[in-house]
């Protein structure tokens, strides 16, 4: 089979596509014909070695496809039937060992690369929107990256909720994305200090009752200026580094603020929460409350470009790699 290796740990160009063996299905998974894989930040560590895995390597974790056969103690599963996952090793190639725990049945009505793209974003969002933080209508969010995947869909269901949306951009050619998601007011970032000063100008110098931020180090101090006294700062992700050290006595004088990193691994580890979460998103994307923005298909030829693409911050929605795209 064909798959895309990371022969050593570093940049973009360490991804090439080769031939490998095919892989077997152990007791407990599937084996899947890849549709699509979703590109994510996850990938780009575990590519420059932040991630414990030794090189070469199959990177990716998320995808869609078929399945062709069953490994030992499976059941509800069967050849031919399409699935979707976010948390399957060595997901950039043809054939997939999933483990059947981690995967999920895609509708009718669904297309695997619309599932490939909502797996992990959708999932994301929805636990950030109902376990991590339910906001209430009336109250104000601040979304970094909202032109992104996963910010869209934050902004998106925020929205339905009844919140306000404050969403920030890196450059102005995304703020149609943002806006077209729902976001009340976008700000294309800037200096720090003056992206706290704007989100209190929108805010009539309130704050907001709870930040989304994807991006960590560049955002982090104007993210936690920017909230209401016993607001919730949550920390989804390090696109521009880690955070700086924190003292939790900090938060005390700063209004007694609320700090988290949550992780998708932690609300989908049992089955059936990821199929109730699952079975929501789809739903969502059927009813036009989700919808998934392409922002790219690349051949496995060109993974090296999708991460490249991805890391450069000018892409929309998300990335997919696809076999012989």
């Amino acid at each position: 089979m064909r798959a895309v290796v990371a022969e050593r740990h570093g940049g973009p160009d360490v991804l090439t596509e080769t031939e490998r063996p095919d892989p077997r299905p152990g007791p407990g998974d599937l084996l899947v014909r890849l549709t699509a894989a979703g590109v994510n930040y996850k990938d780009v560590y575990e590519r420059e070695g932040r991630a414990a895995l030794r090189a070469p390597f199959v990177p990716g974790s998320e995808g869609a496809g078929t399945v062709v056969a069953t490994g030992a103690d499976v059941a509800g599963f069967r050849p031919g039937d399409r699935v979707a996952w976010c948390a399957a090793p060595a997901s950039y190639a043809e054939l997939v060992a999933v483990p059947a725990r981690a995967a999920v049945r895609v509708p009718d009505g669904i297309s695997d690369s619309d599932a490939a793209a909502a797996m992990l974003q959708g999932l994301t969002a929805h636990y950030l929107t109902t376990s991590t933080y339910r906001a209430a209508e009336g109250e104000t969010a601040l979304v970094h990256s909202a032109a992104g995947g996963l910010g869209q869909h934050l902004v998106r269901l925020l929205v339905r909720r009844g919140a306000r949306v404050i969403g920030t951009v890196s450059t102005p050619g995304k703020t149609a994305a943002a806006e077209a998601a729902g976001a009340h007011h976008v700000i294309v970032r800037g200096a720090a200090d003056d992206l706290t000063r704007q989100v209190l100008d929108r805010t009539d110098g309130r704050g907001v009752d709870v930040v989304y931020d994807g991006i960590g180090k560049d955002t982090f101090e104007a993210g936690l200026a920017a909230l209401r006294p016993r607001g919730m700062f949550v920390l989804v992700g390090a696109a521009s580094g880690p955070v700086p050290p924190l003292d939790p006595q900090s938060l005390a004088p700063r209004g007694s603020l609320f700090l988290t990193r949550p992780t998708l691994v932690d609300h989908a580890t049992d089955p059936a929460e990821l199929a109730d979460r699952a079975a929501d998103v789809f739903g969502w994307l059927r009813e036009g409350v989700l919808k998934t923005t392409i922002g790219g298909r690349y051949g496995f030829d060109r993974a090296a470009r999708a991460h490249a693409d991805l890391q450069s911050g000018t892409t929309t929605g998300k990335l997919l790699l696809q076999p012989g795209h």
